[in-house]
């Protein structure tokens, strides 16, 4: 496969520092039933996918993950 020549550029709004992710200390959930992990990392809450560590996290500023917690409580995600 080629490799891709696309440069990717940053997001519109993305005011998120690159955060040096290879000392996070990941928690899983505690009954382990689940694939995301997540890291608090300088200020920011950081997640991934446990089955692919290496692929990029997902970094929330504390009002995002507040925000995405609030909506998981709700039923906001909830397959209808």
């Amino acid at each position: 496969m080629a490799e891709s020549t696309i440069q990717q550029q940053p997001l519109a709004g993305w005011h998120k520092p690159d955060l040096d992710l290879s000392a996070a200390e990941w928690q899983s959930s505690s009954r382990g039933l689940g694939d995301v992990q997540i890291a608090f990392v300088e200020g920011f809450i950081a997640m991934r996918n446990s089955g692919s560590p290496q692929s990029p996290s997902l970094i929330f500023t504390p009002a995002e993950w507040g925000a995405f917690v609030s909506g998981a409580r709700e039923g906001e995600f909830d397959l209808t």
